[in-house]
């Protein structure tokens, strides 16, 4: 969309005040609020489900996981839904492709929000690319990254602990350690990506809750306009 020359994203939020008028004709400035966009990143078990309740509390943005979103989908039998049943009961990973279209979707539903936090999302810089090619197409943009770093010693403490709490050993912590392991093998390398661009930013996530959260909108409120 033009207005007096100049492009305005769809996506964007706009607001029209009238200011003065000239020869009958009104002179309008068109305020563009750019939507924030944040991408919370860490290993399971650093706190990102906790942090997120809270940021989206705080600044009034959207939430989207994709493990969430896949459980949508699934259950709702749609279209994608029904190839990722197929896909994970042939034990077949799911495709960038098909995460993608599920996550344009979501942000589609949501047109007047004022952000999303991406959480679970990107894994891949494949992903992280297709990401940004989607906002762009929007005419918005990821905002920042924000890692909370947590080594692994810390996560494997953690595990333990929870349990110590439980009184056994669960295919559960099994599992969570196995995605723990992934997480520092494999997703980690997708931050780089971030750092090139300059929007990676990382938080402490090893301490009170309530500090951690601190640190979060220190970071977050850079980009408050």
């Amino acid at each position: 969309m033009r207005r007096f020359g100049v492009r305005i994203p769809t996506s964007a939020q706009t607001t029209e005040k009238s200011l003065a008028a000239y020869g009958g004709k009104a002179f309008k400035i068109l305020k563009i609020i750019q939507m924030l966009n944040f991408v919370l990143f860490g290993p399971p078990g650093a706190g990102k489900g906790t942090q997120s309740e809270k940021l989206i509390e705080r600044y009034q943005l959207n939430h989207i996981s994709t493990g969430d979103i896949f459980r949508a989908h699934i259950s709702n039998q749609t279209p994608l839904g029904k190839q990722v049943s197929a896909l994970i009961a042939d034990g077949q990973l799911v495709p960038d492709a098909i995460t993608i279209a599920m996550l344009e979707d979501e942000v589609d539903k949501n047109p007047g929000a004022k952000g999303f936090i991406f959480d679970g999302f990107p894994r891949t810089v494949a992903q992280a690319a297709a990401l940004d090619e989607f906002l762009e197409s929007k005419g918005s943009s990821i905002t920042a990254v924000i890692a909370l770093d947590v080594d692994q010693e810390e996560l494997t403490k953690r595990i333990a602990e929870r349990q110590k709490l439980t009184g056994r050993v669960d295919d559960q912590a099994d599992k969570l350690q196995k995605r723990i392991e992934e997480y520092f093998s494999k997703t980690i390398h997708v931050l780089p990506y971030y750092e090139a661009q300059q929007k990676l930013s990382k938080v402490n996530g090893i301490g009170k809750i309530d500090d951690i959260f601190a640190e979060l909108c220190s970071v977050v409120d850079q980009y408050q306009s």
